[in-house]
């Protein structure tokens, strides 16, 4: 049966329809801050290469802490910024107790106790190479960087993060971290890797803005190649099978076929990472009302893929409304 009986415009006839009938919408429910932390005191610093966002610490921190959860944002995602004089090659600043990610947690659960605190874990910000593992013979060693990443990842737990999320693509991280948090006590710690990340190019104003690029890249030597659809799936079934509470899917907008993929594959919460390059490309062509219409369409587009989760810095703007359609 169709025309003239059945008439799909009738479900767009009016808001109050297209609210009623619609699938699929974005709530604050759905998304997660990433936040630049450092640990300088009280810091509050504007980055060029990422509108809007700030490399943070101390009372500023603590105060977004606390707009966001107003805003009924969960959870913000911690990406630690360390003073250049604390790289090494080894990358010894990421499970310093006192370095700029396990400050932030406790500067954040002091101040909203009830916020979900993830930590990104990843050596790149850290070393003075700027690889995200550890270098033997101009390579990156696999099996020692999980030595260091294990470090890591106890330090944050210890620091009182929720959820360990690292995004190094190492082969074998998600078990080597399940293994060191279950043998320190820290059974109930989540761990949510970046099971499918790409070698995009639209990391560029992140790796600008943290510093993290290396004069040779190695990218494409542990992240996936772009046309990799079934290495995608295969890392994403491994991580799971390791003990991976979330997966996360990064860049979100050209992963779509893959988060859809495998939000019909599997049984587990799936994250997607709206990066950098694209949030920047979008920011500085648009604004007001059309920028806010245009960002809703694109989050509401990765969750209809298939996203639980959806990583954005534009969060906090999100969440204070969304357009009716």
């Amino acid at each position: 049966m169709g025309f003239p009986s059945v008439r799909m415009r009738r479900l767009r006839g009016t808001s109050s329809v297209r609210r009623l009938v619609g699938t699929t919408s974005v709530s604050p429910d759905d998304l997660i801050m990433p936040l630049l932390v450092t640990t300088e005191r009280d810091t509050e610093i504007p980055m060029e290469q990422i509108p809007g966002a700030k490399v943070l610490s101390g009372a500023p921190l603590a105060g977004e802490a606390r707009r966001l959860a107003s805003l009924g944002i969960p959870a913000v995602l911690l990406f630690g910024m360390p003073l250049a004089e604390a790289k090494d090659s080894s990358g010894s600043a990421a499970f310093d107790d006192d370095g700029p990610a396990q400050k932030a947690v406790r500067t954040i659960k002091d101040a909203v106790p009830d916020m979900l605190v993830i930590t990104d874990l990843c050596l790149c910000e850290f070393t003075n190479h700027g690889h995200c593992g550890l270098l033997k013979s101009g390579k990156i060693d696999n099996d020692l960087t999980l030595d260091c990443i294990q470090l890591t990842a106890l330090s944050q737990a210890r620091a009182g993060a929720d959820i360990v999320a690292p995004s190094g693509m190492m082969d074998g991280s998600v078990a080597a971290i399940r293994r060191a948090l279950d043998s320190n006590g820290f059974e109930d710690t989540l761990v949510m890797p970046y099971s499918a990340k790409f070698a995009s190019g639209f990391y560029g104003p992140f790796k600008a803005a943290t510093d993290s690029s290396p004069g040779e890249s190695l990218h494409s030597t542990h992240q996936l190649d772009t046309g990799s659809f079934h290495q995608a799936m295969k890392e994403i079934e491994l991580d799971i099978e390791e003990g991976a509470d979330v997966v996360i899917v990064k860049p979100a907008l050209p992963s779509l076929d893959i988060i859809h993929a495998a939000r019909r594959e599997f049984a587990i919460p799936i994250a997607a990472y709206q990066v950098s390059g694209f949030y920047d490309m979008i920011c500085r062509r648009y604004e007001g009302d059309q920028l806010h219409r245009l960002m809703m369409e694109i989050l509401t587009c990765i969750k209809r893929a298939g996203a639980d989760i959806i990583i954005t810095y534009y969060a906090g703007e999100a969440a204070k409304g969304s357009i009716r359609r």
